[in-house]
C-alpha cells in the first residue's frame, strides 16, 4: 500500500497553518491516519490540531508497544479505532486540565481512519467538516458552516457520545482511499498563468494516479495546480491518500 500525505497553509492565512495530519503503523496490520482542522475562530487553533496529532502518535506507539507483547485482547477493526478515540478523548481532557485550557482553544475537526491491511478493511469516523472518497465513491461532510468540535464534548460521557455519532463510514475493500479537511474545497485561481486549460482540483487530488510511485505525489499535484492552472487553496488543506500497490 502506497501512502501520500500533503499539508499546506491556505493563500489567504498569514501566520499559521490550523490543519495537521497524522500516519501511524500499529504493528504489521494496522495503519491509522487522521487530518484535523483547526477553528478559525477559535483561539490558535494551530495548537489543538497539532496537539491532536501528537496525541495520536503518543496512543499508537503505546498501541503498537502492547501489539508487540501482546498485552492487548485482539478486537474488531471498529472496536479498535473506538478504543483509540476514547483514548484520545482521555488524553486531551488531561491536557485541558493541566494547561486550564478553555473550549474555544480545544476547536479541532478529526477525520481518522483505521485501516486494517491483512483484511482489507477500514473503519472511518468523522468529527466536522470534510471529504473522504473510498474508492471513487466521495462522501462530504458539511454542516453549514458550523462544524462540530471535539473541544464541544470532552466533559460528556463517551460511551453517550460515541453511541450518536452517525458519520461512520466502514468498507471492505481498499483500492484508492482519501481523506481531506474542508480546504480541498477552497482551490481558486490567485495568479495568472500562461494556459487556458481548466482542471476539478478535487478530481485531480482524489483519482489521478500520475507520479504514483513517487511518495510526494500530492505535493507534485499540488504544484501542478499552482504552476500551470494558478490555483491554491484559501483556506488551510490536510490531505492522505492510500492507493493500494497492485492498482
Amino acid at each position: 500500500m502506497k501512502i501520500y500525505s500533503a499539508l499546506q497553509i491556505g493563500e489567504y492565512h498569514l501566520n499559521h497553518c490550523e490543519d495537521y495530519l497524522f500516519i501511524g503503523e500499529i504493528g504489521n496490520d494496522k495503519l491509522l491516519c487522521a487530518v484535523m482542522d483547526g477553528c478559525t475562530m477559535g483561539t490558535d487553533s494551530y495548537f489543538i490540531s497539532t496537539l491532536t496529532g501528537k496525541l495520536l502518535r503518543k496512543i499508537v506507539k503505546e498501541k503498537r508497544y502492547k501489539e508487540f507483547y501482546n498485552l492487548e485482547s485482539p478486537i474488531d477493526n471498529e472496536h479498535y479505532l473506538k478504543s483509540i478515540i476514547k483514548e484520545l478523548f482521555i488524553e486531551l481532557t488531561i491536557v485541558k486540565n493541566q494547561l486550564m485550557l478553555d473550549q474555544k482553544e480545544l476547536l479541532t475537526t478529526l477525520i481518522i481512519l483505521l485501516v486494517d491491511k491483512k483484511e482489507n478493511y477500514g473503519t472511518l469516523l468523522a468529527v466536522g467538516d470534510g471529504l473522504v472518497s473510498i474508492n471513487g465513491q466521495i462522501t462530504e461532510f458539511d454542516q453549514d458552516n458550523k462544524p462540530d468540535y471535539l473541544g464541544f464534548h470532552l466533559s460528556k460521557d463517551f460511551e453517550t457520545w460515541y453511541s450518536l455519532q452517525k458519520q461512520i463510514i466502514k468498507f471492505n475493500e481498499i483500492q484508492d482511499i482519501s481523506i481531506a479537511t474542508d480546504g480541498i474545497f477552497m482551490f481558486a485561481p490567485v495568479k495568472k498563468t500562461d494556459t487556458s486549460d481548466t482542471i476539478d482540483p478535487i478530481d485531480f487530488l482524489l483519482n489521478d494516479k500520475t507520479n504514483k510511485e513517487n511518495e510526494e505525489m500530492l505535493a507534485l499535484k499540488l504544484k501542478q495546480l499552482e504552476h500551470h492552472y494558478g490555483l491554491k487553496p484559501t483556506d488551510d488543506f490536510a490531505m492522505i491518500r492510500l492507493i493500494k500497490s497492485n492498482i
